[in-house]
C-alpha cells in the first residue's frame, strides 16, 4: 500500500462515513439518529466475499521442500519461511485493529450518549488507519523476504559446483590409493582444476550478491519500520486530540451534562491528521555515520603530534617563568 492509503481511507470516510446530515436539517434530527457507517466497513464486506469457506488447506508441495534444499542454503530457507510466519503476524494483526475499530464505533453508538457517539467514531477511524497502516508494514515485510530469496536461489546454484568439485578431488584421492600410475589421474586432474575454476566464479557471484541483497533487505525493512512508526505516532497523537474533546467531568445525579458541541472540531483532526500522513517524507540518511578507523601509523603519528605539542607548551611555560624568577632574584639583591 503506498503512502497516500490514508487519504483514500479518508476520502471513502468521507463518501460513505456521513454520519452527520447537512446543515439545513442538523436541528430536525438527533446525533444518535445518524447512520453508523465506517468507512472500513465497505473494505471488510468486499474481503469477506471474495474469501475462501474451506476449512483446512490441502497438502502442498511447497510444504515438502525444507526435506530436500541443500546443506548451503538450508538454514536461510528456515529463515525465509519464519519471516512469511511474521508477515501473516502482522496482517493478522492490521485486521484485528480494523474490526476493534469498528466494535468500538458500534458500541458507542448504543451508549446513548452524543459526546462519546461521535468521538468513538472518529477514533474507530483513527483505530482503522493504524491497522492499515500495519497491513502495509506487512507488505513492506513480504518485499525484503522476497529479497532474501535471491541469496536463497544463489546458495542453490552454488551448491552442485561445490559437490562437483569436492566428488573429482574424492575421485583422485582414491584413484591414486588403488593406481597411482593411471592414466586416468591425468584426465581427473584436468576436471578438478575446471571444477575449482567454475566453483571459484560461483563463489565469487555468490558473495557479491549475498553482500549486496543482505544490505538491501534489512535497508528496505528497517525504512518500513520507521515509516510505520512515524506515521503511526501521528495517528496516536491525533488520537490524543479527539479525547480531550471528551469531558469527563463528573455530574452530580440530576443535573444535565452540557450538550456536545465539538463534532466540527473532531472532523478537523480527522483532516489533520490526513494532511499529516499525506505531507510525511522520510528523513535523509546520515544521522548514524560511524567514525572512520584509524590506521596504526595515523594514530602514532597523532600520538607524537600531541607529545609534540605537549612540549612546545612546556617550553612556553619555561619561558614565561623564567623572566619572573630573574625579576625576583634582582629585588633580594636589592633588599640585601
Amino acid at each position: 500500500m503506498s503512502r497516500s492509503s490514508f487519504e483514500s481511507s479518508f476520502s471513502q470516510y468521507v463518501s460513505g462515513h456521513r454520519r452527520f446530515p447537512s446543515s439545513d436539517s442538523v436541528a430536525n434530527l438527533s446525533i444518535r439518529s445518524r447512520s453508523r457507517t465506517l468507512s472500513f466497513r465497505s473494505r471488510n464486506s468486499a474481503r469477506g466475499s471474495g474469501s475462501s469457506t474451506t476449512g483446512k488447506p490441502g497438502l502442498s508441495f511447497s510444504s515438502l521442500r525444507g526435506t530436500v534444499q541443500p546443506e548451503l542454503s538450508r538454514k536461510l530457507f528456515k529463515l525465509i519461511k519464519s519471516e512469511n510466519n511474521l508477515v501473516s503476524a502482522h496482517e493478522a494483526a492490521g485486521r484485528e485493529r480494523v474490526s476493534i475499530a469498528q466494535q468500538l464505533s458500534e458500541w458507542g453508538e448504543h451508549t446513548g450518549d452524543d459526546a462519546i457517539n461521535d468521538i468513538s467514531d472518529k477514533i474507530g477511524v483513527i483505530l482503522s488507519e493504524m491497522g492499515e497502516q500495519e497491513d502495509t508494514y506487512a507488505h513492506a515485510l513480504d518485499d525484503s523476504r522476497g529479497i532474501l530469496k535471491t541469496i536463497r536461489n544463489t546458495e542453490k546454484s552454488v551448491q552442485p559446483s561445490r559437490d562437483g568439485k569436492s566428488k573429482v578431488a574424492d575421485e583422485i584421492q582414491k584413484l591414486k590409493l588403488k593406481e597411482p600410475e593411471s592414466p586416468r589421474l591425468v584426465v581427473l586432474e584436468q576436471e578438478l582444476i575446471r571444477a575449482e575454476a567454475e566453483n571459484l566464479v560461483a563463489e565469487a557471484q555468490l558473495t557479491n550478491i549475498t553482500r549486496q541483497k543482505l544490505k538491501e533487505a534489512y535497508a528496505a525493512e528497517f525504512a518500513a519500520t520507521i515509516e510505520r512508526a512515524e506515521k503511526q505516532i501521528i495517528l496516536a497523537k491525533h488520537g490524543r486530540r479527539l479525547l480531550t474533546l471528551l469531558d469527563d467531568s463528573p455530574v452530580v445525579p440530576g443535573d444535565v451534562r452540557v450538550a456536545y458541541s465539538d463534532s466540527a472540531q473532531a472532523r478537523q483532526i480527522l483532516n489533520d491528521a490526513e494532511d499529516d500522513l499525506r505531507d510525511w517524507q522520510p528523513e535523509a540518511e546520515g544521522g548514524f555515520a560511524t567514525p572512520p578507523i584509524q590506521s596504526p601509523t595515523s594514530a602514532s603519528v597523532k600520538g607524537k603530534s600531541k607529545e609534540s605539542e605537549v612540549g612546545d607548551a612546556e617550553s612556553i611555560h619555561t619561558e614565561t617563568k623564567a623572566p619572573a624568577i630573574a625579576e625576583s632574584s634582582r629585588t633580594t639583591e636589592v633588599a640585601g
